[in-house]
């Protein structure tokens, strides 16, 4: 006991030596995190307050609101609006905004971005005479300027940095420039070292990384401190070095049996696990040692979201690779089962528009972790009304990027549904996109396969509340169409920019999915549609919001047999994106009206929450419209 508590004593005194002398390296002039207007910043940001060394892009805030952001030494300024834990930043150039505005924007070198070496761009070329496979941007009215990607040749052509997002074809070979757009920035490791442990400054010299270090010299009375210290830490460190080997002395035999023991048992069911993974699933298997240092030992700052059963960080493994880990909840009794159940399903299945899983811990690890590809760019729900941002977020969901965001959701349901699989939790927050707003849909935690020669599975409702299909709340029948149920309120969520559950709305409306039901019955679409959208000024909008609104309020029909397939709502989906018309369904004809699509139709509420209490049908004729 003795022994104990002088060790105790010893480690304690070396902590508070450690810590005054972390105290006297700081002071004035020192790399912190920082805030700009509302966000908040580290390196390899710094402000006009801080020294050059601080960082690699410079902010100016003293605009309260906006911050603004130099890409280069002495370059143009730009107003950021975002900026993620994996250093992307969603940024907008006044400039150009302006020239938008007035059509006048014939050629794009003036609005060419620095060829910065920490920016992923992309290059795009103007040439002196016409090229194959080139391309306009449909709202830059000043002129027709051709441009060109990915030439051989570019001989006589000017070269102009973009955002990747500027070159993505749009409709054949015409693209949408944007004022407002998301930039990477991708430094590599040893800039961080250089910062983070050397005190230096990254510098691109002779196209080489090089660590510039300080030159800033410490003081005498630091240099005294760093004396004291290390005589401290020296003195301190032997005694405990011996105390230690006396404690250990005399412990020995137990700590070494019991030692002993659970690392051969570990080490045996370590390896059978990580055996029969191999052989089961073919997946990587990742140490949990691995993903502690890719993660920062699942540092804060790497945080990236929480769901039902788990939370989800930022890291970079070692071969490079950007990664996001779902660490799933301890105290979760289903975490192995759900664990397992994501693994088994993600393995068998290869879509563009699913999430990838790129390994996992052995189900011996320490802790169970899921290891996905890092979708950049956030949830659709947090760019229709993120917290962070509020409103601000959704103004850059245009409409022809919504569409694309649905048709991608949708084939990616009927691939699943192909494949005898039910989601089970389609909503917002689990469809990611990617940097050029690409849809990885992902948490496959709730899934099910459902055998070929059934209609159905028998299984207690689970789900997100206001997504949950109430046939499947009823009746505790899974099929497909309760996937086509919660993607019906998806689709309302994309016209509407409206949440899929809100308390402060009346009673009746809590549910989006009954607060459109209500709208298109009472003939007040217009009265759910999001305006900013440009439904009362652009005809082409109005027109597909509108059919948008028919195929949801299809989806989200009480009588699971009367909704479409997913492969049906795709084809649809994309017949109203060319805007052609879909005849797969009488109120899709072209004398369509708003009044067919109601005839005195009344249609119970969705549940509220997949935890109200479930009673039995004999007794809730007044409830059900339909039997199960």
């Amino acid at each position: 006991m003795k022994t104990i508590s002088m060790l105790v004593f010893f480690f304690f005194l070396l902590f508070l030596m450690a810590e005054a002398q972390s105290k006297n390296r700081t002071g004035s002039g020192s790399c912190e995190t920082f805030s700009c207007g509302s966000l908040d910043f580290k390196f390899p940001f710094f402000n006009t307050d801080m020294p050059s060394r601080c960082g690699l892009f410079k902010l100016n805030c003293s605009d309260h609101h906006i911050p603004e952001i130099q890409l280069e030494e002495k370059g143009k300024w730009y107003k950021v609006i975002t900026v993620s834990q994996a250093n992307t930043i969603t940024i907008t150039d006044p400039r150009l905004n302006q020239s938008l505005e007035t059509g006048s924007c014939t050629d794009l070198s003036s609005f060419s971005l620095p060829d910065s070496p920490w920016l992923k761009l992309t290059t795009v070329y103007k040439c002196n005479n016409s090229r194959k496979n080139g391309f306009t941007f449909t709202n830059c009215q000043g002129g027709s300027s051709l441009y060109y990607s990915d030439l051989k040749d570019h001989s006589g052509c000017s070269v102009i940095k973009t955002p990747e997002s500027w070159v993505i074809p749009r409709n054949k070979n015409q693209s949408i420039l944007n004022a407002t757009f998301s930039l990477h920035i991708d430094l590599p490791q040893r800039c961080h070292r250089c910062h983070h442990n050397r005190g230096g400054e990254c510098k691109m010299i002779k196209d080489k990384f090089r660590c510039v270090r300080g030159t800033k010299k410490p003081n005498n009375h630091q240099g005294d401190n760093s004396y004291k210290l290390k005589l401290g830490l020296g003195i301190g460190g032997a005694v405990i070095f011996i105390i230690i080997l006396v404690a250990l002395f005399i412990l020995l035999h137990r700590i070494y049996r019991k030692k002993t023991s659970s690392e051969l048992l570990s080490r045996n069911n370590s390896k059978s696990d990580v055996e029969f993974s191999n052989v089961f699933f073919k997946i990587p298997i990742f140490t949990y040692k691995e993903l502690q240092e890719a993660t920062e030992n699942f540092s804060k700052d790497r945080l990236l979201g929480d769901g039902g059963f788990g939370t989800v960080y930022y890291g970079k493994v070692r071969d490079g690779r950007e990664v996001a880990v779902k660490r799933l909840y301890e105290h979760n009794y289903r975490r192995l089962e759900q664990f397992m159940n994501e693994i088994e399903i993600l393995t068998r299945l290869h879509h563009k528009n699913l999430v990838s899983l790129y390994g996992c811990t052995s189900r011996r690890s320490r802790e169970l972790l899921l290891v996905y590809e890092f979708v950049p760019h956030g949830t659709v729900a947090d760019h229709l009304y993120g917290e962070t941002e509020n409103s601000r977020n959704k103004c850059y969901l245009t409409w022809s990027i919504r569409m694309s965001i649905a048709i991608e959701t949708a084939s990616a349901l009927a691939y699943l549904h192909a494949s005898d699989i039910i989601h089970r939790d389609v909503k917002t927050t689990n469809i990611l996109l990617d940097g050029n707003f690409g849809v990885k849909v992902a948490d496959f935690g709730l899934s099910r396969l459902r055998p070929s020669d059934v209609t159905h599975v028998s299984t207690a409702p689970q789900g997100t509340p206001g997504y949950v299909d109430p046939e499947y709340h009823r009746c505790y029948h899974l099929t497909d169409k309760s996937d086509v149920y919660s993607f019906g309120v998806v689709l309302v969520e994309l016209i509407s920019s409206k949440p899929a559950v809100d308390i402060n709305r009346c009673k009746s409306e809590i549910n989006l999915s009954s607060l459109a039901v209500k709208k298109i019955q009472s003939h007040a679409t217009h009265e759910l549609i999001d305006e900013s959208l440009g439904y009362g000024k652009n005809e082409g909008v109005r027109r597909m919001t509108t059919m948008v609104a028919e195929l949801a309020f299809r989806c989200l029909q009480q009588d699971s047999t009367v909704r479409p397939t997913m492969e049906q709502v795709v084809q649809e989906l994309k017949g109203i994106q060319n805007e052609e018309t879909v005849t797969s369904h009488p109120s899709s004809s072209p004398n369509w009206e708003e009044a067919s699509l109601i005839k005195n139709m009344k249609f119970p509420r969705s549940p509220i929450s997949v935890t109200d209490q479930w009673t039995s049908k004999s007794t809730t004729p007044n409830i059900s419209a339909y039997d199960c």
